[in-house]
């Protein structure tokens, strides 16, 4: 089934940060859209992240916002360290956690920003195009290690790649699909998303981890300029979600929580994602110590707000607040 047309979202949330129209900017300023600010993302949301941040700093050029991208691991033990005021991750803050904080007289907020799907790619060539969620099992812990195993083929060895043994996206599968068993000797780390790709267009034989926006044809956003990136969103007008790339393979998953009346195979699109009918989907979540009237406080009122969500929008992920206008499927 090929979708023609994506769904356009309407974001629903205004923009809380102020118009830089009305600051008289000074070397030394610190407030909600001047002064510098860092955060710590999760790097599978490396891709999100820099269109955030390169739109906020064109539309606020006296704002800085120096990030770094590192596991979630990571970005927790800073944020609890006090090292960096805002992080983007995988999950939300735990309670015991905000009293940590709280007992360093830091007040600590949170929003969901995002829903994200997790991809599963494959090299062009290979002629898998569908699993069900035993299958991914079997493959990750390494009972099902050739692909043999899963369709008549003579592939050879099945090669699990992920960006980074400490990813979120290894404890996802891990959590969700082995239930905390371990993964098999058939997975590796490749260092990077990037890398992942590499690995997936490389090897025939090889199937990869990623989160759906590193695979959407939206991608050349990334290359575009901050002004014309900046352009495609402040507009009135809503955007439409991205449509998945060719230049990999992206797995179609069968959803065992769904009625045998709809027992088909569903790729990652947002309108999947929206119903959930697509089974492998995560939570982004935006936290932050910073106050209201600072750098931070206005980034993360950008990026909760309305064109922030927009920008989430038109990476191929779900935002958290939208308001879907039209779907429109072809066979």
């Amino acid at each position: 089934m090929k979708i023609n047309k994506i769904m356009a979202l309407l974001v629903a949330a205004s923009l809380a940060a102020g118009s830089t129209s009305c600051l008289k900017y000074e070397k030394k300023a610190n407030s909600h859209t001047t002064g510098t600010t860092t955060i710590v993302c999760d790097n599978t949301f490396q891709n999100i992240m820099e269109q955030e941040v390169d739109v906020f700093e064109y539309q606020y050029p006296e704002a800085h916002i120096l990030a770094r991208y590192a596991t979630q691991a990571e970005a927790f033990d800073s944020l609890m360290s006090l090292n960096t005021k805002t992080i983007i991750a995988a999950r939300d803050i735990t309670d015991k956690e905000r009293e940590i904080i709280k007992s360093k007289n830091r007040n600590v907020r949170s929003t969901k920003i995002a829903v994200d799907a997790v991809a599963l790619i494959v090299n062009p060539a290979n002629p898998v195009g569908k699993l069900t969620l035993k299958e991914v099992g079997e493959i990750l812990s390494g009972e099902s290690d050739d692909w043999n195993d899963i369709w008549p083929c003579d592939l050879g060895k099945i090669s699990v790649v992920f960006d980074d043994k400490a990813s979120s996206l290894v404890s996802y599968m891990r959590d969700s699909i082995l239930h905390g068993k371990p993964l098999g000797a058939n997975v590796f780390a490749q260092g990077s998303i990037p890398a992942v790709f590499k690995a997936v267009k490389d090897s025939k034989n090889a199937i990869g981890v990623v989160g759906v926006s590193w695979v959407t044809s939206d991608m050349a956003s990334a290359d575009m300029s901050k002004e014309d990136l900046a352009i495609s969103v402040l507009g009135e007008e809503p955007v439409e979600g991205a449509t998945l790339t060719d230049e990999v393979k992206v797995l179609a998953l069968y959803n065992d929580k769904l009625s045998s009346e709809d027992a088909r195979a569903y790729k990652p699109y947002q309108q999947y994602i929206f119903d959930g009918k697509y089974p492998l989907f995560r939570q982004m979540y935006m936290i932050t110590t910073g106050a209201s009237g600072s750098l931070a406080g206005g980034f993360y009122s950008f990026v909760t707000g309305n064109i922030g969500q927009k920008i989430i929008a038109k990476t191929g992920i779900l935002p958290a607040r939208m308001q879907r206008i039209q779907v429109e499927l072809g066979n």
